[in-house]
């Protein structure tokens, strides 16, 4: 007996030549089945959730018109793409979702053939597959029936300006090309500018079942040429404010709205433009995220990301109470500051919830801008509001900061401005995996002139760099903290102020000195804890800052003990090369000293639990133990240790 649901038409689905075989009635069939299947799977493991049943349909019409994997299926950011693994090969490890040597919870090129393109990051799916169209007509690719390239893209996705350098270039080409915008209303947060606005529009004008009507009556005429169907797809929904036309000027044929839930629309839809079309084509198919599931759908975010499930109740598993998340704690900081200064403001890139500042809004909604998924703009924009005499928190995490770089450095950091970032997710993440760990910020922060550069190594810690960013009016300046709970220290009722480049004795110890910076700090501690068994005390220091740093701090610790151990949750280059630079300059290295670093180590970490990560990477407690008995020349025990 099993306690699985029953699926009975997507069981004879082995292969995709089994789903092509079956008629449109069964088609529908199997994506009530699928989507059961994925609430199933999601239930086992948590992900994201809302966004997969919302495709559910659309993923089971493309795989049933299009020649898959001949033809490129591109899932921008591809967490939707939960029944698209399901329905290609994968259905026998689904429940190794975001688990150790499990299915990614995104697309990946090394997992499957049918994943032609790896994304998890938003907005690159339309650049991805207009350059598979251009790889296709130019005979890059070793097979020369290489097919069409289909880029999926949401309707918060395309707010990106990527999403529209890609499409103008589109149509400047003019290739055989296929974009679905998949426009369901509610991106992670409720969309925001000018692009939601337009495509509200769309069909605000109109009940929605008038709209589906219009719909259904354009696809019973699209089977006549292509050119001439689309133009009466068009014309069935004139009184819409402006149609299609932004897309068409931008060189591409438009279709619809189509109800992206009906099959009776879609499979049409799909046959004709694929037979017909011969430059780039936009359907536009409206869908709604959660679909069919109504603890997803009653959700505020649609069930975008969720931790193991109750089926029948949606009520989550809930984790064992320990201290409050880091996000938390910036937050309930922020607001603390606001209070007591009408300049501090903030910004985050789409992700209001994602990085605590809900409650901002809430209480500060005039001084709380959500800018979508543009985190170049957003960093442009704080550059020029910091220039206006505003204090702005430019609230991203690590690995989406990565965007906006170019802006970092030529539009804060060249001109000086005192932007305040709050890099949330810094190091390893668990189950999202390498595409979303904060790995490299430190690197390309502190060697940035003029940037402050901070990591909090507890909750309380972090208080006090909230308020130090506050108050720091000097060039910009950056904090970084973990994802999840804190260590569950005391907090102060309110942050101090940090004296800049200032780090903190932990504890006093001989031989060896352990320099601390970040979240490391509690694995450090409970090293020390197993090597004084052994009789072993290191010294602790907590540096707080890679920029600038604590020299005399730093040097002290070289002078007085025979070797110094540096450890971070980043990449090479960042705060142990800081420190080894420093050593290198003051000729610390011809006295003899015995200088290690821990870091990430030169490769991606797929996802795992933070601890299975932090294993692989080498950093946890029982590592640092062992590179203290290394340096000290007990390399037999380090060895069995």
């Amino acid at each position: 007996m099993t306690d699985r649901p029953q699926t009975p038409h997507l069981d004879r689905i082995q292969s995709l030549a089994d789903l092509r075989d079956l008629s449109d009635a069964d088609l529908r069939r199997v994506a009530d089945e699928l989507r059961t299947e994925t609430i199933d799977a999601v239930s086992h493991t948590g992900g994201h959730l809302g966004a997969g049943l919302g495709v559910v349909e659309l993923t089971v019409a493309l795989h049933a018109v299009f020649d898959t994997p001949r033809d490129r299926l591109i899932w921008d950011v591809s967490h939707q793409s939960y029944p698209h693994k399901i329905l290609t090969g994968r259905r026998d490890r689904i429940r190794t979702l975001r688990q150790k040597d499990g299915l990614s919870g995104f697309t990946k090129r090394t997992e499957s053939p049918f994943d032609p393109f790896g994304a998890a990051h938003s907005s690159t799916s339309i650049s991805a597959a207009l350059g598979f169209a251009v790889a296709r007509d130019l005979g890059g690719a070793p097979d020369p029936s290489l097919g069409d390239a289909i880029a999926v893209i949401g309707d918060g996705a395309l707010s990106a300006g990527m999403a529209y350098e890609a499409m103008n270039n589109a149509g400047a080409l003019d290739k055989r090309l296929f974009v679905i915008l998949n426009d369901n209303e509610m991106s992670i947060a409720p969309p925001v500018g000018a692009m939601s606005s337009y495509l509200s529009r769309l069909y605000a004008g109109a009940p929605f079942q008038e709209l589906k009507a219009a719909a259904k009556g354009a696809v019973s005429m699209l089977p006549q040429p292509f050119q001439s169907g689309a133009r009466r797809a068009k014309d069935l929904l004139k009184h819409s404010v402006i149609g299609g036309t932004m897309f068409e000027e931008l060189g591409f044929s438009y279709v619809g709205p189509i109800d992206g839930h009906d099959m009776e629309q879609l499979l049409p839809v799909l046959r004709t433009v694929r037979a017909r079309a011969t430059g780039p084509v936009l359907i536009h198919a409206i869908t709604k995220k959660g679909k069919g599931y109504a603890p997803a759908e009653e959700r505020a975010d649609r069930g975008h990301a969720t931790s193991k499930f109750d089926v029948m109740t949606g009520e989550q598993a809930k984790s064992k109470p320990g201290g409050p998340s880091y996000t938390s704690v910036f937050a309930k900081a922020l607001l603390a500051e606001a209070a007591e200064d009408e300049r501090v403001c903030a910004v985050t890139a789409a992700m209001p919830d994602g990085t605590g500042l809900t409650k901002f809004a809430e209480r500060y909604p005039s001084r709380c801008f959500d800018v979508g998924i543009a985190e170049q703009h957003g960093v442009t924009f704080c550059a020029g509001l910091a220039a206006g005499g505003m204090k702005p928190f430019c609230a991203i995490y690590s690995t989406f900061l990565q965007r906006g770089f170019d802006q970092v450095v030529h539009d804060v950091a060249l001109q000086g401005l005192p932007v305040r970032f709050a890099i949330d997710r810094a190091g390893l993440v668990g189950a999202d995996g390498a595409t979303h760990a904060g790995s490299f910020d430190v690197a390309y922060l502190a060697n940035l002139p003029g940037f402050t550069v901070m990591a909090a190594s507890d909750e309380a810690e972090l208080m006090h760099m909230v308020a130090t960013a506050a108050a720091h009016d000097d060039g910009p300046i950056a904090f970084r903290f973990p994802r999840g709970e804190g260590r569950g220290v005391e907090l102060p009722k309110k942050g101090e102020v940090l004296e800049i480049g200032r780090g903190r004795m932990i504890r006093e110890g001989k031989g060896v000195a352990i320099l601390n910076f970040g979240a490391r700090l509690g694995e450090v501690e409970d090293a020390c804890e197993a090597l004084a068994s052994r009789g072993i005390t290191p010294t602790v220091a907590d540096a707080r800052f890679a920029k600038p740093l604590d020299r005399e701090m730093i040097l002290g610790l070289a002078r007085d003990h025979d070797a110094l151990i540096t450890i971070e949750e980043g990449a090479v280059g960042g705060f142990g090369s800081h420190v080894a630079q420093l050593l290198a300059e003051e000729g610390v290295f011809d006295a003899g000293l015995v200088y290690r670093s821990m870091v990430l180590p030169d490769t991606f970490i797929d996802q795992a639990s933070p601890r299975e990560m932090y294993d692989a990477a080498e950093l946890n407690a029982e590592h640092i133990e062992r590179k203290v008995l290394s340096v000290l020349g007990v390399e037999s025990i380090a060895r069995r240790a």
